[in-house]
This record gives C-alpha cells, sequence and structure tokens, in this order.
C-alpha cells in the first residue's frame, strides 16, 4: 500500500518542523543576553509567632524588619543592589548583590517571608524589560551568648518561584536564580549578630523548549481524520 498524499504532508511538515525547531535551538544557544538589575521587596508575611511584626522598604531595594531590642540598636536589613551583565544561553552570571545585617531584635517582631521582585532591563537586541518574581526565607534564631554560631541567622532564596517568561526570535526565554554561589547550589547565607554578610545572587537564562512532537501528532491527528472520512465515503451505498 502507498502513502497517501495526506500522510507524505503530514510526515513532510513533521521534519521541517523538526529542523526548523532545531535551527532556531541553535540560534538560541548562539545568543548572548546583555543588560541591567534592579529589585524591589514585596509585601512580607510573619510568622506563627511573630505577633508584632515591624518592616519598612516594600517597593524599595532596601528592606528592613523587626524591632531592636535596645534603643541603640537597628533591625535586621537586606539591600540589593542591581548591576550589569552579559551571559549566553544556559551560563550562570552574577546578576546582583545581596548585603543582610542581622540585628538584635525582639522575638515577636519579625516576619518569614519577603518577595524579592527582579527587574531585569535587556539591551539591544532583545531591548525588553522583564520582573521576575522570588521569595526569601528569613531564618531568625534566639541567641546564645555563649555560642556565636547558633545566634547566627539565616536567609534562605526560594529559587523556583518565578515563571514568567519573555519572547525574542520565535524562541521564549525565562531567568533562573543558582543562589550565592556560582558553582553549586548554595541557596542560604548566614550573619552573626550585629554583623553584615554581602555576597553574589548568580543567575541562568534558559530556554523554553518548542514542543515540536506535539506539532507532529497533530499532523498525523490530521492524516487519521482524512483517512476515516475517505473510508467513509468510499463504503458509503455498499
Amino acid at each position: 500500500m502507498k502513502l497517501s498524499f495526506v500522510l507524505a504532508t503530514a510526515i513532510s511538515s513533521f521534519f521541517v518542523s523538526s529542523t526548523m525547531g532545531f535551527a532556531f535551538s541553535g540560534q538560541a544557544q548562539a545568543l548572548t543576553f546583555s543588560g541591567t538589575s534592579s529589585a524591589t521587596w514585596g509585601n512580607p508575611t510573619p510568622g506563627i509567632n511573630d505577633t508584632n511584626p515591624i518592616y519598612t522598604g516594600v517597593g524599595s531595594n532596601t528592606f528592613t524588619w523587626g524591632k531592636a531590642n535596645l534603643s541603640s540598636g537597628f533591625p535586621n536589613k537586606l539591600t540589593f543592589n542591581g548591576t550589569s551583565f552579559a551571559a549566553d544561553i544556559n551560563s550562570v552570571f552574577k546578576i546582583a548583590d545581596l548585603s543582610y545585617f542581622n540585628g538584635k531584635v525582639l522575638t515577636d517582631s519579625g516576619i518569614e517571608f519577603v518577595p524579592l521582585n527582579i527587574n531585569v532591563s535587556f539591551s539591544p537586541p532583545v531591548e525588553t524589560s522583564q520582573v521576575f518574581d522570588f521569595n526569601l526565607h528569613l531564618v531568625n534564631t534566639l541567641n546564645d551568648p555563649k555560642d556565636p554560631e547558633k545566634s547566627a541567622d539565616l536567609v534562605f532564596l526560594d529559587t523556583t518561584l518565578s515563571n514568567r517568561s519573555f519572547t525574542f526570535g520565535n524562541n521564549k526565554y525565562t531567568l533562573e536564580l543558582i543562589g550565592f554561589n556560582a558553582d553549586n547550589r548554595q541557596i542560604s547565607i548566614k550573619a552573626l549578630e550585629e554583623t553584615t554578610t554581602t555576597t553574589a545572587i548568580y543567575a541562568k537564562i534558559k530556554t523554553i523548549p518548542e514542543s515540536s512532537p506535539l506539532a507532529g501528532l497533530s499532523l498525523l491527528g490530521i492524516y487519521l481524520i482524512s483517512r476515516k472520512n475517505s473510508w467513509k465515503k468510499n463504503t458509503k451505498g455498499l
């Protein structure tokens, strides 16, 4: 039995679609993105024991939380400092610096989570801006005067929250945060009491793959429907 014209067309279209997909993929892999980053902090979420949460800085790049337990003390503070960047697809690059000051605060005045909204302004030829939403988990420990390490507080970065994407050259991309280390997925930092820790935040721009096989299956479905209708037409009146 010879293949019908419809089937031949479907198969041909599938391979053309797949070939074009690979071509676009190759172009995407060769693309370099450049631009600048900035960020603002969102509305935080208190923990179950934070009955009197105190915070400032929503909508800015500096966020403070907690009430200092001494009049001369300072609250906890996070400062996001954006930077310029240039990176190839799937390569790790520095997207910002984060400074974290660990203050001595009252235990009921803290918060547990704070959103981080990173705005990326891409340079030509992409020339677009996109906000990527992430979340930070703030862990405030009880102080132990005999052990500074146990008194250290921590910040955890949720690297999986953002689902934002942008399109360029028929391809879709998204930004993934790697963490606080370019070589491994270090997702937390800590600061001793009344000290500041400053570290880089690393990211990666990834291609969202096209579903070319699904397009091929759709064409095969068209062929099967066509065959069914043809069979009904040829058997009518038998």
